[in-house]
């Protein structure tokens, strides 16, 4: 378990904020966005999916739709939130299909990949 849970800023600067725990989410399954060393994909911006977006992911190779058991993944539908990879959510960004954001429980090492203007655009 990472040790920034209680520290962990979100992209305001402010607490970092839970961001589902139905399906509980999160790289460490606490329904928070936290990252560590162990997260190589960076689990950082907490979204609303939506089937555009989960039809894109899939054609990109990572299927968030199919249940995966043995990693404690439910499978996703349209409006439930997520702890997405700080990468796809800016490749989805750039091919225009980005899912919404809570910006409350989106880690703060996002804006080391996309900038706070873009994450505000598009805020829940």
């Amino acid at each position: 378990m990472s040790n920034t849970t209680s520290s962990a800023k979100n992209v305001l600067g402010e607490p970092l904020q839970p961001c589902c725990f139905d399906p509980l989410t999160g790289f460490y399954r606490d329904g928070h966005c936290h990252t560590g060393a162990e997260d190589q994909g960076l689990h950082l911006v907490c979204v609303e999916v939506t089937d555009r977006f989960l039809q894109f992911s899939a054609a990109q190779g990572n299927d968030l739709i199919t249940p995966r058991p043995e990693y404690a993944f439910p499978g996703l539908k349209e409006g439930d939130c997520w702890c997405l990879c700080v990468l796809r959510w800016k490749q989805a960004l750039e091919a225009g299909v980005a899912p919404k954001v809570k910006l409350s429980a989106t880690h703060i090492s996002s804006l080391e990949f996309v900038s706070l203007e873009q994450l505000q655009a598009m805020a829940l």
